[in-house]
């Protein structure tokens, strides 16, 4: 893996894990009680967006870590994923 194989691999799995974040603890306008005039009920009543990005990027580093390793270290290899014989043409 180079480095863009890399920097792209970290940005899937941070998007990945950042739509799982949000919409753990979610609490739209209307469960709080206070809907903003010109917001749909739905829209949040506090996002958290930087709270939420910090800890996408913790759990994205782990996970990224992780499959780095496993990617570099050669345990896993194209031939060992290639069950149909189709990359050995």
């Amino acid at each position: 893996m180079n480095l863009t194989g890399g920097i792209i691999l970290f940005a899937v799995i941070w998007f990945m894990v950042f739509f799982v974040v949000l919409p753990i603890r979610f609490q739209s306008q209307e469960d709080a009680g206070s809907v903003v005039p010109g917001t749909p009920r739905s829209a949040p009543s506090e996002a958290r967006i930087a709270r939420k990005a910090k800890i996408t990027t913790a759990i994205a580093v782990v996970l990224w870590s992780g499959i780095a390793w496993v990617i570099l270290s050669g345990k896993v290899t194209l031939a060992d994923i290639d069950w149909f014989n189709r990359l050995n043409r």
